[in-house]
């Protein structure tokens, strides 16, 4: 079937799981390297994005995240940590994105002297200038741990989003490379968080089976689940997850990416969205991926036979999985579900 990809770009949607660092506008990226005497792999803003945008020899999510290495480099201070985070919200704000939560481990933009503190501020200043500048673009922190570090780091990281709870932090992520790395190892940070009140979601089933969307469910004590590809593998927990609404967010285009599927057509959002499960559709890394929302709202309806009705549910799923506080989540639903009803 095809729908107008204009209409696509009108309906108010969520992104749930993007991160900042994989999200720079190439051109910002040549900017501030040229500004800081950073080394790129690329001689030209339209070389960085070619770099970026080549498909890896192998898919696999080391290989993915290796790229970080590059954006973060340039994400070492306070001035490009708010015009990073302020085009991240225009980026958004241009294709009808209401509500958004940006994550980051703010531990990898301390190489060149900024305390953890000075970085959250820094990002929080872009975000809510780019509110100012787009009021109808809520966006919000999520603080990640990085599963490839010591966990005495992530505790910090942990402490850090509970310190900013209500002043723009939303939740803690636990991120980074899931194979040897054990969400379980991570339990003492994830105990500050949760016995701060404060919201969970995790990295999981994307490179490694069930067994660590378990773990994350059960020893991190998730809200949501990053990615989750892997859930069907073990029917019980898929069940346990539907049936208690544990929100999916699901980034199509990067999971075919890191190669925890092969193609779109073989990804489970489908069968997953077919099941009752409360499924979100994310762009994880607008940068890495070459995506935005309407791309991967496109994809599946392209490749996976999603109708209008099915992708106004997927969008809506978003609102009602976002981490505001209920009287605003709510408030917020009422408005989206009443914005998808008068499009077609």
């Amino acid at each position: 079937m095809t729908i107008d990809r204009g209409l696509l770009e009108r309906l108010p949607k969520t992104d749930l799981h993007v991160h900042l660092d994989g999200s720079l506008r190439p051109e910002t990226i040549w900017d501030l390297a040229q500004a800081d005497d950073v080394e790129l792999p690329a001689d030209s803003a339209d070389g960085v994005r070619r770099w970026f945008t080549q498909e890896l020899p192998e898919r696999d999510l080391i290989g993915y995240l290796s790229r970080f290495d590059v954006t973060t480099s340039v994400m070492q201070t306070p001035e490009a940590l708010e015009r990073i985070a302020f085009e991240l919200v225009e980026d958004a704000a241009a294709e009808n994105v209401w509500y958004m939560e940006v994550r980051y481990a703010p531990i990898l933009s301390t190489k060149r002297g900024l305390s953890p503190r000075q970085v959250v501020d820094a990002v929080e200043r872009g975000l809510r200038r780019g509110q100012e500048a787009h009021p109808r673009t809520q966006s919000y922190q999520i603080i990640c741990g990085l599963r490839h570090f010591e966990p005495e780091r992530a505790v910090r990281m942990a402490a850090l989003a509970v310190e900013y709870k209500g002043r723009g932090v939303l939740a803690f992520d636990l991120a980074g490379a899931e194979i040897d790395n054990p969400a379980k190892r991570f339990r003492e940070a994830f105990y500050l968080v949760r016995h701060a009140n404060l919201n969970v979601t995790v990295h999981a089933g994307e490179a490694y089976g069930p067994e660590s969307i378990h773990q994350a469910l059960h020893w991190a004590g998730a809200h949501r689940i990053g990615h989750g590809v892997r859930l069907r593998e073990d029917e019980d927990l898929l069940e346990y997850v539907r049936d208690h609404r544990i929100p999916l967010e699901m980034c199509p285009t990067s999971n075919v990416q890191t190669g925890a599927v092969d193609s779109i057509e073989r990804h489970p959002i489908r069968e997953y969205f077919d099941r009752g499960l409360r499924v979100t559709v994310n762009t994880d890394n607008r940068l890495m991926s070459n995506t935005t929302m309407t791309d991967e709202i496109e994809l599946l309806v392209d490749r996976l036979g999603f109708d209008l009705e099915e992708v106004k549910k997927l969008l809506l799923n978003g609102f009602k999985s976002a981490f505001l506080r209920y009287p605003e989540r709510k408030a917020l639903i009422a408005e989206a579900s009443e914005a998808l009803g008068t499009l077609s």
